[in-house]
Formats: structure tokens, sequence, C-alpha cells
């Protein structure tokens, strides 16, 4: 909060505290700053010194005045001109679904949701803390491997191609027990997942392919389609899988290259798909033609009866993509793919043409923790620590007046405030509390009074008071 006692004045807190969220994209390009009343109101100061607040952002260059309509982030990238919308819009009957593109501040927006913005706990943030990660089993991994004459043949040379052929082989074993048909020699292991989903989309398409995206969604895969110069198609996800009649009528007018999905414990909604709703899809991909990439990511979360489309499908259409970093350790960054065999060859080399290899090291030593069984002991911990959590953070969510819009499952929970998310997570930033609005997981960022919480750092209950008194001021 500002403080009189401090050695800045309150317009120079009041300046710095507004260039640091432009900086860091927490105030998005094109985002419009509080009123200079309202923004008075909020900081309990003078409108004169919002107004000379103001006035510095702008001599920075940060901001620029628009008349009668206030004070806007300013967006130094050419905005797309009429013409060039116009071009890529749909036809008339699917205007209201298709979108051809994304916003322009969607990856800032990511880089904004990992900056910490204190100490406290964070409910708007995608992983877990990182004490609920720590182990005694993944150093002795690497001291296994840096000890011994194995250090020289992983370090010294490059790796295998398709990634350590000994975490393939572990890889494969693991996808077995959920019934996903893989063998060592259809899996490429990659940096992390989203690496994964990179390879995928540079190998099987080509810029102005259409992409079905679910949504709502991770807006990082927005923003990482969008980069690509792919057409986004989002498609209404429910609470038994995508919404099949919009998947039809994008097939129908759009021929899609491409179907992304989150099967299992879909982030943000928790949902997860169901037997028939898999087969319909699958259906689909077989009559129009189209590949589908199943992110898997919360599979160490899952519960073991989860319906997958890979399983379905036996790695025909399905490309199934899943790492490490959420539940293990996020800067190991090791994820993989597992492919049906007629696109193998075309995945591994954007492979080798983006990354060359993977780190031999590290993958070596993931595959000793899944062979004895450290890693299935280790998310066994975390599901039932989470499960208190979860627990915890709805019981808390309901008595502040929100409601669940899914049943609460994995690591997130879908809330309804009441309020605009977008102001409130502006607000929020004030006490130190980073938000997830739901207007993030849409590919148009539409106002929304949901927002995404991660039940294991929103069992707090000084985040609840400090939500509702914020709220109650709004």
């Amino acid at each position: 909060m500002l403080t009189r006692t401090s050695t800045q004045s309150l317009t120079e807190q009041l300046a710095g505290r507004f260039a640091e969220r432009i900086r860091n994209r927490l105030l998005a390009p094109g985002a419009r700053l509080p009123s200079v009343r309202e923004c008075a109101r909020q900081q309990g100061v003078s409108p004169h010194t919002v107004v000379a607040a103001y006035d510095q952002l702008l001599a920075q260059g940060l901001v620029e005045a628009r008349k009668q309509r206030g004070f806007y982030v300013r967006d130094s990238a050419p905005t797309q001109s009429q013409d060039a919308r116009a071009a890529g819009e749909a036809s008339a009957v699917l205007k209201p679904l298709l979108i051809s593109g994304v916003p322009a501040d969607a990856s800032s927006l990511i880089r904004g949701m990992f900056h910490r913005q204190s100490d406290k706990p964070q409910p708007g943030m995608g992983v877990f803390p990182p004490d609920w990660m720590e182990s005694t089993f993944m150093p002795a991994s690497v001291r296994r491997l840096t000890s011994t004459s194995a250090l020289q043949e992983l370090s010294l040379q490059y790796g295998e191609p398709a990634g350590d052929s000994a975490l393939r082989r572990s890889l494969s074993q693991k996808l077995a027990s959920i019934n996903v048909p893989a063998s060592p020699d259809q899996i490429i292991t990659t940096i992390g997942a989203t690496h994964a989903l990179d390879i995928v989309s540079r190998t099987l398409l080509r810029a102005g392919d259409p992409v079905m995206v679910e949504e709502p969604g991770w807006a990082i895969e927005f923003a990482r389609l969008e980069s690509l110069g792919m057409r986004i198609l989002p498609v209404p996800r429910r609470a038994d899988g995508p919404d099949l009649e919009v998947m039809a009528r994008y097939c129908e007018a759009h021929q899609p290259k491409l179907f992304v999905s989150v099967s299992v414990l879909h982030n943000p909604t928790g949902y997860s798909l169901t037997p028939g709703s898999a087969h319909r899809v699958l259906k689909l991909a077989n009559q129009h033609d189209f590949h589908i990439v199943e992110d898997d990511t919360y599979s160490h979360l899952a519960p073991e009866h989860a319906t997958r489309l890979s399983a379905l499908d036996g790695l025909q259409r399905t490309i199934y993509v899943s790492g490490f970093a959420k539940i293990l350790a996020p800067n190991w960054r090791i994820g993989f793919l597992a492919a049906p065999p007629d696109v193998f060859s075309r995945l591994l080399e954007t492979k080798l043409l983006t990354t060359l290899t993977t780190p031999a090291l590290f993958e070596r030593a993931l595959a000793w923790c899944i062979d004895q069984g450290q890693l299935r002991r280790h998310a066994d911990r975390i599901r039932l620590r989470l499960d208190g959590a979860r627990a915890r953070s709805v019981k808390l969510a309901l008595a502040h007046d929100c409601s669940f819009v899914s049943e609460p499952a994995g690591l997130f929970g879908w809330v309804d405030t009441g309020v605009d998310t977008d102001a409130l997570t502006q607000r929020m930033l004030d006490e130190g509390y980073l938000l997830a609005p739901g207007s993030l997981f849409h590919a148009r960022r539409p106002p929304s009074t949901l927002m995404r919480i991660n039940f294991a750092t929103a069992q707090d209950a000084t985040f609840w008071k400090t939500f509702s008194r914020v709220r109650d001021l709004m």
C-alpha cells in the first residue's frame, strides 16, 4: 500500500506501482487504467496525486491519454487493419464461434501469471508450491549418474535423437498402465509438454490452417497457435467433453487439421471426458480426417479409470502429450509425446531441427525415478495432500459467497465470484495476491465473473478475507 513514511512521494509510489505492472505485463497493452476519481478512492489519495502520477507515466511513454476516454497502456505493436481482420472472418452462420486470431497480449499475460507478487500464497498460479515437490529421490538419482562413468556417456556426446532409450522404455510401460499402447519407438522426449505441443503444430500445420481448441482453455495455447499463424476455432468444453455440435459445424465449414484437447482434469474446469463423448470425437476425426492432440499434463493427479482418447483410439489419429513439470520439478523441463507410426518420423525431424536432442542426464535420472517407483509414491503423496487442500479451499470459497461452476476436481477450481474478475485482479494485486481471471481462458478475453483458483494455494483464510473485503468495495 502507499505510505506517507516512504522516502518517495505518494505520486512517485503510485507511478512506480503502475510502471512495474506495465513492464511486467500485469497490465497488458490496451488495458485501461482506473479513472482519476476511482484510483484516488482506491488508493486513499487526492485526485491531484493521481493526475501527477499519470503524467509521469505519460512522460515515460508507458501510457497514452485518449480524449474523454481516460488513460490506456500503450501498445507499441501495429494493430491489424480492419480489412485484414475482415479477410479472416468466418461465414455468417459461424461468426459467433470462429476466432481468426487471439489478443496480441496473450503471451504477455502468461508472463505476468508467473511474476511473483509477494511471499503470500498465490491462488492464481498454475503450479504446486515448491515445498510440495521437495524430495530426496530426485537429487539421489542425479548423484547416482554423476558419480559413475555414465556421466561421460551422457554428457560428452549428443544423445539419441528421439530421447534417452531408458526413459522411453520406462514411459512405454507407464503408458501401458493407462491402456495407451505406445512402444519406445513411438515416443519422443521433449523440453516439457509445451515443446511437445509445439512440435506437433509445426509438423502437421501450416500458417492459416484451422485448429479446434477447447474453450475455456489455457491462454498459452491460444497464443502459441496464433503466433504460428493458425486460425483458432474455439470449442466450448462441457462436463462430458467438447461440444460435438460445434465441432461438427466446424468440420463441415472449415475442414480443421487438428483438435487440441485436455481430456482428463481439464484446465480450468476440472472436467474429465466420458467414454460416450470420446467415441463420438474419434468418429468425427475419422470422418473428417483430422488429428487429435491429447494433452494429459495432469495425468499424475488423475484417477486410474479416467477415459483417454489415445487409449480408445490406440494412437491412430491421436497424439498423446504429457510431462513432469507439474508434479516433479518445473525446471527439469522433461516432456514427451507418443505418436502414430505414420507421423513419427516427421515429428522427430521437427525436434531435430529445433533442439537437436534433449538432456540425456536428466532423462536417465527420471527413468530411474519411474522404474524404482519413486515417482508413483511421490504422486500418491501429492494427491493425498491435494485432497485435503481442495476440501479446505472449497469450504472457504463457499463461505465467502463464491460458487463452483464445475465439480471441484484435480488442481484447479472454476469459481464464480459475482464481479468482474479483470477489475478484481488489479485490485488484489495491491494486496499482494495474483488471481487468474476468467477472461484469461478465452481466446478473445470477454469480461467474466469467473476465476480459476489453485487448490494448493487457495486454502489460506487470510486470502479469502482480503478477497471479500476488496470485492465488497467494487
